[in-house]
């Protein structure tokens, strides 16, 4: 049986890549939730993982959530507490697994990235756009609102004006906006992308594990917690970092003037 994830390791950098392309990657109605959370599990406990990218097999990144999926909440033969709980165990436990994996998540956003699939391009900590990468916060046309933490997510990256225009409008915006939007770090050729994306987790994958993993914490709890709190967390990540043996190799290896070699 095909599975909807597709998982690639080399070396430190893990590439996920969303592999129902005849469905244009759907996150509903099928095995994805499901697939992201082991994912998620088993880079935590693999230690050698430094960076992950997260991709779309075929035109699109992520057509989000399957219309016709939506048939069984919308019939209303469920009763709403269902569909409340169908939520809160199924695509609500993504952001939270993408939020608190510490390794950093590089999306690669190779086409359309529609409803919960622009929300999952946010959940990520770093987004670069194929020049083919189209993006829309759509939930306002099906008369529904975004049910996986998208209201959260996409004000802190671009805003909430822009937010609330993409929200209320469902409007779909091209590459080129989303980077003017700061949606997105970088756009590329289609046939760049992978290779960029790996560029880029080669680069953070080469710095000393521990530092990035509590730097990127540190990025995530600044988004909802006071600065005098932030600081604290701060001082106490960065005690831990000075008693690591690759920060003594990294101060070592700038004092002797040569190369460091980091090994987490």
């Amino acid at each position: 049986m095909n599975t909807f994830l597709k998982y690639e390791q080399d070396g430190h950098i893990v590439t996920l890549t969303m592999n129902e392309p005849e469905r244009r990657n759907p996150l509903t109605g099928n095995t994805a939730v499901e697939e992201f959370l082991t994912a998620i599990a088993r880079i935590e406990a693999d230690r050698q993982v430094r960076a992950v990218i997260l991709t779309g097999a075929g035109s699109a990144f992520s057509s989000g959530g399957n219309i016709r999926d939506m048939e069984r909440h919308a019939s209303g033969s469920m009763p709403g507490m269902e569909v409340r709980q169908d939520y809160r165990r199924g695509i609500q436990q993504l952001p939270l697994a993408l939020f608190n994996l510490e390794v950093p998540v590089i999306a690669a956003v190779n086409g359309a990235a529609i409803g919960a699939g622009l929300d999952l391009a946010c959940m990520c900590d770093i987004r670069i756009a194929s020049e083919s990468a189209k993006f829309a916060e759509s939930f306002v046309k099906l008369g529904i609102i975004p049910g996986d933490g998208g209201a959260w997510l996409l004000p802190r990256i671009i805003g909430m004006s822009r937010a609330a225009e993409l929200t209320f409008t469902g409007q779909m915006i091209d590459a080129q906006q989303a980077l003017a939007w700061n949606l997105v770090s970088r756009i590329v050729s289609p046939d760049a992308l992978l290779a960029t994306a790996q560029d880029l987790a080669r680069s953070i994958a080469a710095n000393p594990p521990h530092a990035v993993r509590l730097a990127k914490r540190l990025l995530r709890e600044g988004m909802h917690c006071r600065l005098d709190t932030l600081l604290e967390m701060s001082a106490a990540y960065q005690t831990l970092s000075h008693q690591t043996a690759d920060h003594r190799e990294a101060v070592a290896a700038f004092i002797e003037k040569r190369p460091p070699s980091f090994n987490g």
